[in-house]
């Protein structure tokens, strides 16, 4: 047998001894196992990340409760959580003897078990990494998908998985799980609305097409759901529909809680395109006005791509140069399009581009500037893009800023 091998045992041995025998001879507390504690703080963090957002206005009322409720069942799937119980010295006792035969004894039978003392790092070394890290959203994610391998009609599962993948900005891939589900239940509203919301935030904001027919078709089964009022308010805004848009979003504000974040943000939307909205004016008039109204914001971005990336990009690929709000709606704010062989060159980002007269750059306070280019043309983010970025925390009338795209996605 190997020596060395024993000696470290021997030592193990002593001081596990040292650490579990001492607390049986008292009344002790047996607290909540450490791994059990780590993934209750991981979800404590996570419930305050999802209030923030619920504050910023990212997330609506009932986005909220969703996420809220999964976190809740998630936590109570993955955690066996102990109440703390005092034993009392008495009952401790009679376990030391056998703890003192049990261990050694069976630290002999798996040296013999194993055939080797190496065994035993390498069993250390196949233990999972989640399990010393916390279930995380990934350890989640790997454990639907391995289930919905066996099981690929599970419409739970997928509709789980979706919201995973969404929270971790991996939208196509939320908005195909969500399709997933979608095929199984067929048009179940609350499903629609969450495909729909996927598929808006991987196509860049871009309601058109899909995303706008699930969700008019959502609307009309649950009239009143806040989520599908919003969107249905965006998809029309989106049209050039104002008053309709605005018909959506008054009628969410008389859901939503007087005082609440949501509802104070619907009303300074619909008071945004309201405010030019006299009588039988036009709208083309109202959103000239609105122009007016604030402060022209714009960002002359000069952009590159590093040495090290222009043999792996090609002549003719496109390169999206865009501004978006850090914290708000996934959509562009104003968005310039052109090609690799353009570059070096410099664009002006400014309000004019605007998607709708309510989401100009001026309207928010800080944003992220991104050059990107893709080879497939697509304004989704894919793998083996390559971007540069720079987020500006305050915007001035007339800025510059230089972008180097240098890294792969």
């Amino acid at each position: 047998m190997n020596v060395t091998y024993w000696i470290v045992v021997s030592v193990l041995l002593l001081i596990a001894f040292a650490i579990i025998l001492p607390p049986l001879w008292k009344k002790t507390e047996i607290k909540e196992a450490d791994s059990d504690q780590r993934n209750i703080n991981i979800a404590r963090e996570r419930a305050k990340d999802l209030k923030q957002q619920l504050q910023a206005g990212t997330l609506t009322q009932q986005q909220f409760d969703e996420e809220y409720g999964e976190l809740e069942l998630t936590l109570g799937d993955d955690l066996d959580i102990q109440q703390k119980v005092d034993i009392a010295s008495s009952q401790g006792k009679w376990a030391v003897p056998v703890i003192a035969l049990c261990i050694p004894l069976f630290s002999v039978l798996i040296y013999f078990a194993l055939g080797e003392p190496d065994a035993l790092i390498k069993a250390e070394i196949k233990q999972p990494q989640h399990v010393a890290d916390g279930q995380d959203i990934n350890a989640m994610v790997m454990q639907l998908a391995k289930r919905l391998k066996n099981d690929p009609g599970n419409a739970k599962d997928w509709r789980m998985l979706g919201r995973s993948f969404k929270y971790l900005k991996q939208y196509k891939l939320a908005a195909n799980s969500f399709k997933k589900a979608y095929e199984i239940l067929g048009d179940e509203p609350v499903l629609m609305l969450q495909y729909a919301d996927s598929l808006v935030m991987a196509n860049g904001g871009v309601f058109t097409g899909k995303p706008a027919e699930l969700i008019f078709k959502a609307v009309e089964k649950l009239p009143n759901d806040e989520t599908g009022l919003w969107l249905a308010g965006m998809a029309k805004a989106e049209q050039k529909e104002f008053s309709q848009a605005i018909v959506y979003w008054q009628k969410l504000e008389a859901i939503l809680p007087a005082d609440s974040d949501s509802s104070k943000q619907v009303h300074s939307l619909i008071a945004t395109v309201q405010q030019k909205m006299t009588g039988d004016a036009p709208v083309e008039k109202t959103v000239a006005s609105a122009k007016e109204a604030v402060p022209a914001v714009s960002i002359n971005v000069q952009v590159s791509i590093a040495d090290d990336f222009k043999g792996k990009v090609n002549r003719g690929d496109t390169v999206f140069i865009y501004a978006k709000a850090l914290t708000g709606p996934p959509m562009p704010l104003a968005i310039v399009r052109k090609k690799v062989s353009d570059l070096p060159l410099t664009v002006t980002l400014d309000d004019a581009m605007a998607m709708m007269p309510t989401m100009k750059l001026s309207s928010f306070k800080a944003v992220k500037v991104m050059a990107r280019v893709s080879k497939s043309g697509s304004a989704m983010q894919q793998k083996g893009d390559f971007v540069g970025q720079l987020e500006l925390s305050k915007l001035n009338k007339n800025q510059s800023i230089i972008i180097v795209i240098n890294k792969e996605i």
